[in-house]
Order: structure tokens, then sequence, then C-alpha cells
């Protein structure tokens, strides 16, 4: 996964409950940047930014630290896996909202249809 990134084109790695914690943070230690987790409501201790998104059997919601990054700042996208692209969908939102900039998303596995 470093290999496929440009790590000058980012500062952040942000990834999502709870699999994109396994690869995002080891990423991020392996790049030598900062880790910002997004998570099901009511995980985070402080104060928190959230986005629903659909579900194939309903809605759901993921939550972020309003202060995970400073405004501008590039942010690299971490899952495990892209299926429908909803909840990364619903990441990328959260992230802009508070005010960083998304410049790519990872995966490991993409399930094709």
């Amino acid at each position: 996964m470093a290999k496929a990134v440009d790590p000058k084109t980012f500062d952040l790695v942000c990834g999502i409950e709870s699999r994109g914690f396994i690869f995002g943070t080891a990423l991020a230690h392996h790049l030598g940047k900062g880790f910002v987790p997004i998570r099901k409501p009511g995980k985070l201790p402080w104060k928190t930014a959230s986005e629903s998104y659909q579900l194939e059997y309903g809605t759901d919601r993921i939550e972020i630290h309003v202060d995970a990054a400073n405004p501008g700042q590039g942010v690299l996208m971490v899952d495990d896996l892209l299926a429908t692209g909803g909840t990364m969908e619903a990441a990328l939102r959260l992230v802009r909202r508070i005010g960083g900039n998304p410049v790519a998303c990872s995966f490991v596995i993409e399930l094709a249809s």
C-alpha cells in the first residue's frame, strides 16, 4: 500500500472502523504520518462531526473528531474493502467538512460487480 501512494501529497492517514485501523495505523507508522480514526457513533471521546450513509439493509453513521485535520491538510483515506463505496463516500464528506483535503483512497480489496 505504501508503494502505491506519494507520501509527499498528504500529512495524515485516515482509517475507517475497524479493519481500516489495522491497515491505516501500520501505513501511517511506516510513512511517519499521523493517524485519524473514523468510528461508529459514540466511540470517540471528544466533539465529533457525523455523517449518515446508506447500506443494503438500512442506514448507518460514522464520526470523526472535529479537530482531526487542519484546514487544507492532505489526507489519505484507508479501508480494507471497497464494495459499494457508501462508507468511503461518507468518510470523504466528513473529512472535507472538518477542513481536510482527501488526496487518495487506498483499499486492500475491491469487489468487482
